[in-house]
């Protein structure tokens, strides 16, 4: 039984082609390409603000204007001179637009207004299932799968990488989809891009529960773990 069990290991531990996804140009480790200054700087999604987040507000040149606000359950803010706002749905630039001519209507002179997030809650995807730290997270510019599994502290060692589910809702429809992390991270196809308000369930493998319960049960932890690393 236990041969049975290592051989499923094993196998699960095996290299399948890498660089299917016809997207992607397939090369040498000595041939791989750096990013040029562009890929480095490649403009990010925008982040929209909703209810409960925390926001840095300056007025150049106007110390005492300084706050730091949150966004109440509604969606709005109150800054002095602006009165109350509506928030939510915003971009901390579109904010800053909108607080200048707020100011300027109330007769300060070229208000230049800086909004920085300082702390995100209401745009968050939630990972759940076997990864090592499971919650809610922020999404604060491109996320993808790997990195919100990344972000919950990796897989356990229990997860099953071709039982990836990401569920999502669109319209009033929700949505799941079903992805293979092993397949991602070979190159196969592209890693897809994860949005506010997901929700991650990573898998469980039967087979490496039924695998670590049968090494528990004869006390060959230790030395099964290290044959396995060979092997893999």
């Amino acid at each position: 039984m236990l041969g049975a069990i290592l051989a499923v290991s094993l196998a699960a531990c095996s290299s399948g082609p890498v660089g299917q996804d016809p997207s992607i140009n397939s090369v040498t480790y000595e041939s791989l390409p750096p990013p040029e200054r562009v890929d480095l700087t490649a403009a990010e999604r925008p982040y929209y603000l909703g209810p409960f987040d925390k926001l840095a507000i300056e007025v150049f040149g106007l110390s005492d204007m300084r706050r730091v606000v949150q966004v109440d359950a509604s969606g709005r803010i109150s800054y002095p001179l602006a009165g109350t706002i509506e928030v939510a749905g915003r971009t901390p630039t579109e904010l800053s637009r909108l607080l200048e001519e707020r100011l300027r209507a109330a007769y300060v002179r070229d208000p230049e207004v800086t909004v920085n997030l300082e702390d995100a809650l209401s745009q968050t995807v939630t990972v759940g299932g076997q990864v090592a730290a499971p919650g809610a997270f922020p999404v604060i510019g491109t996320m993808t799968l790997s990195r919100a599994i990344a972000r919950a502290g990796g897989l356990t060692e229990l997860a099953k990488k071709s039982d990836v589910v990401v569920f999502r809702t669109v319209g009033g429809d929700r949505y799941a989809g079903l992805y293979n992390l092993q397949a991602i991270h070979r190159g196969n196809y592209q890693d897809p891009e994860i949005f506010a308000n997901d929700v991650i369930i990573v898998g469980e493998s039967a087979s490496r529960r039924l695998f670590r319960d049968a090494l528990g049960a004869t006390g060959l932890l230790s030395p099964v773990i290290l044959l396995t690393g060979r092997g893999g």
